[in-house]
């Protein structure tokens, strides 16, 4: 398999959302969110999809071979918060729908005032994690973001990301956390000058 990364084009789509369902299916947040199995593997896809989607109009959606990607949104691209909404409220578990809303409100309090790129999801499948596959697209990405001289900003929903979020230049600026719910970590990495 090669390890280039490229821009999944919008016909990529289902293939791209099918890794980060795979990469996702470990994640602290998403596993509170959707605890089942069958609900998890429903409701993921559609909420990748409403979460970072855009990224593939805005050709910023990444991705290397089958194994790993990243949907990073530009300045001025948003999720679309009303079908993330709208999924949580009829798929979450009883838990996470009554204190999800309050994380999202948490989460876009969080996010920079100056334009940034915003990263929603990055994931590897596990069939391939350990080889520095989710290094290379960030890597591939905030080269990008530091010729542009750009802010990016993310929300780790991972506690163990947070190391490797940081050795590419991400800072963490706060915590996020309600009742129940996991702990995410919002980072913020101003571009680099060399």
């Amino acid at each position: 398999m090669t390890e280039t990364v490229h821009v999944a084009a919008a016909d990529e789509e289902s293939a791209v959302l099918s890794i980060l369902t795979l990469a996702f299916s470990t994640d602290p947040a998403s596993r509170w969110t959707w605890p089942e199995p069958a609900s998890f593997l429903d409701a993921f896809p559609r909420f990748a999809r409403a979460f970072g989607g855009a990224a593939f109009a805005a050709g910023s959606a990444h991705r290397i071979g089958t194994a790993a990607a990243a949907l990073w949104l530009p300045p001025g691209v948003g999720s679309d918060d009303a079908a993330i909404m709208a999924l949580m409220m009829s798929t979450a578990d009883v838990a996470t729908a009554e204190d999800g809303p309050q994380v999202m409100k948490q989460m876009a309090a969080h996010h920079p005032e100056e334009p940034h790129w915003y990263l929603p999801m990055l994931g590897v499948d596990p069939a391939h994690q350990n080889r520095g596959l989710g290094s290379r697209l960030l890597k591939h990405a905030t080269d990008l973001f530091d010729r542009e001289g750009a802010v990016a900003y993310l929300e780790s929903s991972n506690p163990r990301n947070v190391a490797l979020y940081e050795r590419h230049g991400f800072q963490v600026t706060g915590r996020i956390q309600v009742g129940n719910s996991p702990l995410f970590t919002p980072m913020v990495r101003p571009p680099r000058h060399d």
